[in-house]
């Protein structure tokens, strides 16, 4: 039997084993799989490594037994144990520079307990998120008045998304730099048409994004309420506002994981139509 090399940096080389790996998952492979179908694997453009583990022999055309994207999230999307333990020795070799880790909960989880010791101890470990997708048009009527925000709009939408991150993460994206580098992400989000909201006054009461989008996936992240509307059927028509986006003008599935104990968020994904296809674990330092 043909055993496993170390974790390796992967390249141009590795291109069609890694695409191959991607689209065997596409739903949980989406946040890796964006990048790489925009950019390529080189790591200047990537903003991030992607390691694999293969048959010892078989670089290049070969298969992949094993994949992690190291970049500001560290994303192990198929390993097993011992390629896991590869990928921890790799990670400790450059020291921590995540803020997280993410992804299918059984690579997420075996990774942790391998870097624990050298990373730990973190600030919150989510250990069951319900992965989950739809890729028909929602059964709850869209919000005809959640639209993608204007460029324009950034300073008015800009509250909402520190407030849900804020409620969402535990901390604030302003600490550091002022919040210049999270500012910078949203109005990326705002000019590639991927920020959703619905305004009441210059007031945001409703707000989503597409973190990610891959050519057959995109993935809903920070979906939000304003603490004040809460209570009046705004999630549930605002998703179906970005799910219809994605899934009847975009052509993708709509994907999303949300924590197992948010009750309230699971009962709207449900009642909109996603059904849950995988398990998402998260690490946050």
């Amino acid at each position: 039997m043909l055993r496993l090399a170390g974790a390796r940096l992967l390249d141009e080389r590795d291109d069609q084993a890694v695409r191959a790996v991607l689209t065997a998952d596409p739903v949980a492979s989406c946040m890796v799989a964006s990048r790489v179908e925009s950019v390529g694997l080189d790591p200047w453009r990537l903003g991030g490594e992607v390691w694999g583990c293969d048959p010892r022999g078989l670089r290049g055309g070969g298969r992949l037994d094993a994949l992690c994207f190291a970049g500001p999230n560290l994303i192990p999307l198929r390993g097993k144990r011992s390629a896991l333990r590869a990928f921890a020795d790799r990670a400790v070799r450059r020291r921590r520079m995540c803020s997280s880790m993410v992804g299918p909960a059984e690579q997420v989880l075996g990774l942790w307990a391998e870097l624990e010791n050298d990373w730990g101890p973190a600030r919150e470990v989510r250990a069951d998120q319900p992965l989950m997708a739809i890729s028909e048009p929602p059964r709850v009527a869209p919000d005809p008045l959640v639209r993608p925000v204007r460029p324009e709009e950034l300073e008015r939408y800009l509250p909402a998304a520190i407030a849900m991150f804020i409620e969402e993460v535990g901390i604030d994206p302003r600490v550091g730099d002022g919040g210049a580098g999270y500012r910078a992400r949203v109005a990326e989000l705002i000019a590639a048409g991927r920020a959703f909201a619905r305004f009441d006054g210059r007031d945001v009461v409703f707000k989503a994004e597409i973190g990610a989008l891959s050519g057959a996936v995109g993935q809903i992240q920070g979906v939000w309420v304003h603490p004040d509307r809460r209570g009046e059927g705004l999630a549930g028509g605002g998703t179906a506002a970005v799910v219809n986006r994605l899934v009847t003008t975009m052509g993708r599935t709509a994907s999303l994981y949300v924590n197992a104990y948010n009750t309230p968020a699971r009962a709207v994904y449900d009642r909109v139509g996603f059904t849950q296809v995988g398990q998402y674990a998260t690490v946050l330092f």
